[in-house]
């Protein structure tokens, strides 16, 4: 089973005892912030429950209004960190702040190297070029915005999301930034596909790799990169995108123009992109011999790379809550998100005693290209300390495994989490 096309038709699924007439539903949507623009595309990607998802109308936490103050002159960032747990130079996403379907602009994850980017659009442009290329470009902003766009729902998440728990659950700490379930949003994304600006650039049929760098200078290698096999570049969903939930990308987010490599590790989805370039041969850099590679016992190497180069994500689950979270004694609906980097998600179970036993989880619609789903469990919950497990399988029976081979830089960590929760 491959993912739903998003269409109005075959994506409209009834949400509560009934689905909203359009009238009512924009004056909803305008109520919760939505722009007209992003009302018409979420009704096209996904209908009524597309809309109501956004507004939020089957999740429980209601995320804070953005803020109305600057934040500080010093600030690596140009959002307000308030609502994040700070990592340094990122900021990792409180899950139980979400609601809806995608993820609001202000409370996406920021994942930097540096600084965040002030990038001015008329002094911009994006060059494609290399030895595997017929006529190379320099493109404008408004030459991109000129293209044929296309749009597209996905996750991102940062190739360390979970990365806390090699410590906290295997009790051996892996280097890097310690997230625990907050290094991922899910958003709709707008721009061109970047096959439309190879083909453009006359790439070659003996093209092997696409190189994109960021316009961030005082990032490793002047200017953070990696590297696309030629495949995935083609794919039509990967994008040069210009656009974050029907709005142009905010600063932090990579304006004016970033990469979207659906189901691949963050680090691919380059921020501030200014150069692409095509290759005939396999291009090494530092994010994909020893940086964003998986090193370990387990993880043979693979070309120059110091391992196994990590690319496609894997299969995830994590609930909505604090950590550890804290609750009153009684009946709750705890929300959650599960994702696959290539299929939806098919089942997600809980269980209270460690694995042992195992209780479905309820899926909520919809399910849109590339998106996470959301799920609920019904729990009445009794006084004590409790530990709330967690475990999804996507349509081609992917599930989440027992354990995970510990590696050097704590990548790609997808067992069940053991989520601390105290009820008084």
């Amino acid at each position: 089973m491959g993912w739903p096309v998003a269409g109005r038709g075959e994506l409209s699924h009834r949400i509560g005892p009934a689905s909203p007439e359009p009238d009512g539903l924009w004056d909803l949507a305008r109520h919760h912030g939505i722009t007209r623009r992003r009302f018409l595309s979420l009704l096209a990607l996904g209908g009524a429950a597309a809309v109501l998802a956004a507004c939020g109308q089957v999740g429980r936490y209601e995320a804070p209004p953005a803020p109305d103050s600057p934040t500080p002159a010093d600030s690596p960032w140009f959002k307000d960190p308030t609502p994040f747990i700070q990592h340094d130079k990122s900021l990792e996403s409180r899950l139980e702040l979400m609601h809806g379907l995608t993820t609001p602009n202000h409370l996406f994850f920021v994942r930097n190297n540096s600084l965040s980017v002030d990038v001015r659009p008329t002094d911009w442009r994006l060059s494609v070029e290399g030895d595997a290329t017929v006529t190379p470009l320099q493109l404008s902003y408004d030459d991109l915005l000129r293209l044929p766009s296309r749009t597209v729902v996905s996750y991102l998440e940062c190739g360390g999301n979970h990365r806390a728990m090699f410590d906290l659950v295997q009790g051996k700490a892996a280097e890097g930034t310690q997230w625990k379930t907050g290094g991922i949003g899910n958003a709709e994304w707008t721009g061109v596909p970047l096959r439309d600006v190879l083909a453009q650039a006359g790439a070659m049929e003996s093209a092997v790799s696409v190189l994109l760098v960021g316009s961030d200078k005082h990032s490793p290698e002047e200017g953070f990169r990696q590297v696309l096999p030629i495949g995935k570049a083609m794919d039509p969903d990967t994008l040069l995108a210009y656009a974050m939930n029907g709005e142009s990308l905010p600063k932090d987010h990579g304006y004016p123009l970033r990469a979207l490599v659906p189901g691949w590790v963050g680090s691919y989805s380059i921020k501030w992109l200014d150069r692409i370039e095509v290759s005939s041969q396999q291009i090494w850099t530092r994010n994909n011999t020893s940086s964003y590679v998986l090193i370990g016992d387990d993880y043979p190497p693979e070309g120059e790379a110091l391992g196994q180069v990590a690319s496609a994500q894997v299969v995830k689950s994590a609930l909505a809550l604090p950590w550890p979270a804290r609750l009153s004694t009684g009946p709750h609906v705890v929300y959650g998100y599960a994702q696959s980097p290539h299929r939806p998600i098919s089942r997600v179970e809980w269980s209270l005693d460690l694995g042992h036993s195992w209780s479905e989880a309820t899926i909520l619609p919809p399910q849109v290209q590339h998106s996470w789903a959301r799920f609920e469990i019904q729990w009445n919950a009794r006084a004590g300390e409790h530990i709330l497990m967690t475990r999804a399988t996507d349509s081609a029976g992917n599930v989440q495994p027992d354990t995970v081979p510990f590696n050097q830089k704590g990548y790609l960590f997808n067992q069940p989490l053991p989520h601390p929760v105290v009820v008084t």
